[in-house]
């Protein structure tokens, strides 16, 4: 998971909500020119809309955004990773004093019925600025409860493997950030803490019945004539059984009896809704993919099979110890060319076999096979003086290393298109590096085939093929330029050999 792309989620979607905030801050305020809120009525305190609502609340909001901004981005993370604890602890302890402090006295103001019920004001005042600094306080908690299983979470993520008990781990995370982000929207809206603790249970019982769902209900329905009935009818009874142990923590913690029947509402409706169609549509799409992975795994294996068959038709020692009676065949015969042409042969068809077959090579053994290649091209068009191969290729004492046939295409299209018997002919090839970068270029003359070449059509399939491997081998590290007038092509490749 990129931390970079993380965190610009989590700021445009804190920017967006604190946005929507003052927005609905603005909205609310035509009522409250006209209204007197009932608590301010109830204490006969005169109310003012600038000073005991929109200001208040704007700072409020505020605070709330900007110490989220510092304490995810700027002070927790490299807190948790130890760097420079003194100072990051510090900013989080002046985050914790600020934050309380203004919400504090921004409760004087918004709140400010409340004043009239102490006998002191002092009393008050202390009261009032407690349950701000408490406030305050939860806040830092949850943010920094909330970085943590980010962190968790992008962990998880990075070192995921087939283990299943890994894979519902990071479900569970999933679920508690969820929860997490759930009650600091809450928090910044301000509601009363049955509101939290009704989202909590209902949330938690949310997260439980999910992944028993995923990985043990739904499973252990096999091959049942109608398993979605037997699931949904397992899924309600397990909601009512658990909607007792709900509701009555619910009701001992709020000390409210009608919060039993409160939150069940939520719950029932939550999981019969939510979490059952969602465990269901995740467990499928699973089995899907897996399905999907599992055909894919089976055919490359027949794939393999097929090429290692193939292979084994072709006895390279059988070969080589026969390119090699041909080589010394040539040498007793004084047929120096021939023999120079079997050799380079031999070379080629070793690199194939061997070195083709590995993800990477070095750049010299690349270079040495476009050589070999170029030089039994050239015995082939000597007998023409209308030909003209020139080569500057630099030889290569660096331990850079590239993937195997990528430049090779390009001087085989050269030499496909780019030569005639009967016509005059040019093929420049040049190579360089300049530190890990590789410079390549392919200029050769075009002269079209007859109508009955069967190569006439498959002139670009090449071509086509090296694209593909560029962008799947070195995305965003390469640069291919193909040029094409009535008698020219231009082959430019710049290469990050990084």
């Amino acid at each position: 998971m990129n931390i970079k792309d993380l965190n610009k989620i989590e700021f445009w979607a804190a920017s967006s909500i604190y946005g929507c905030a003052i927005l609905m801050l603005i909205s609310n305020g035509s009522d409250a020119y006209t209204h007197k809120p009932f608590q301010f009525s109830e204490a006969k305190i005169g109310f003012s809309y600038l000073s005991n609502y929109f200001l208040p609340e704007l700072f409020r909001y505020s605070i709330l955004y900007f110490c989220f901004l510092m304490l995810n981005f700027c002070c927790l993370p490299p807190l948790y990773n130890k760097i420079n604890i003194g100072f990051n602890g510090a900013i989080v302890l002046v985050m914790y004093l600020v934050s309380g402090l203004v919400i504090s006295i921004t409760h004087t103001y918004s709140k400010a019925y409340i004043l009239v019920q102490y006998a002191d004001i002092d009393d008050a005042y202390i009261q009032i600025f407690f349950k701000g600094f408490t406030y305050s306080a939860w806040l830092v908690l949850l943010i920094c409860i909330y970085v943590a299983l980010k962190k968790l979470l992008i962990y998880l993520t990075d070192n995921k493997d087939n283990d299943i008990r890994n894979q519902m781990k990071l479900e569970i995370v999933f679920g508690l950030a969820f929860w997490f982000v759930g009650v600091l929207l809450w928090l910044a809206a301000g509601v009363d803490f049955d509101v939290i603790l009704c989202w909590t249970l209902v949330i938690m019982a949310c997260i439980f019945l999910t992944i028993y769902s995923i990985y043990y209900l739904i499973p252990s329905l096999g091959t049942q004539i109608n398993p979605s009935r037997t699931f949904y009818g397992k899924i309600t009874l397990l909601t009512f059984l658990i909607a007792i142990p709900i509701g009555l923590v619910g009701a001992l913690i709020s000390g409210k009896g009608e919060f039993f029947i409160i939150v069940n509402l939520f719950h029932i409706t939550a999981q019969l809704v939510i979490s059952a169609p969602l465990a269901w549509y995740i467990y499928k799409q699973r089995n899907e993919t897996e399905q999907q992975i599992f055909t894919l795994k089976k055919e490359l294996r027949k794939s393999d099979a097929s090429l290692g068959f193939l292979k084994s038709q072709i006895n390279p020692h059988f070969l080589f110890n026969a390119l090699n009676t041909l080589y010394g065949t040539a040498l007793q015969e004084n047929a120096e060319r021939t023999g120079e042409g079997i050799q380079k042969l031999g070379d080629m068809m070793r690199f194939m076999l061997q070195e083709n077959m590995q993800d990477k090579i070095s750049l010299s053994r690349d270079i040495d096979y476009l050589n070999n290649y170029i030089a039994l091209q050239k015995l082939r068009t000597s007998v023409s003086v209308d030909i003209l191969i020139s080569t500057e290729i630099e030889e290569q004492f660096t331990t850079l290393q590239i993937a195997p046939m990528l430049l090779i295409p390009f001087v085989e299209n050269a030499f496909k298109h780019g030569i005639s018997l009967q016509s005059p002919s040019h093929i420049k090839v040049t190579l360089q590096t300049k530190g890990k970068t590789l410079y390549f270029d392919v200029n050769n003359s075009i002269h079209l085939k007859a109508d009955g070449d069967p190569e006439k059509l498959q002139s670009g399939i090449g071509l086509q093929n090296v694209r593909q491997r560029l962008e799947l081998l070195y995305p965003k590290k390469h640069e291919l330029i193909i040029r094409e007038s009535a008698k020219e092509f231009f082959v430019h490749l710049t290469l990050n050999l990084d």
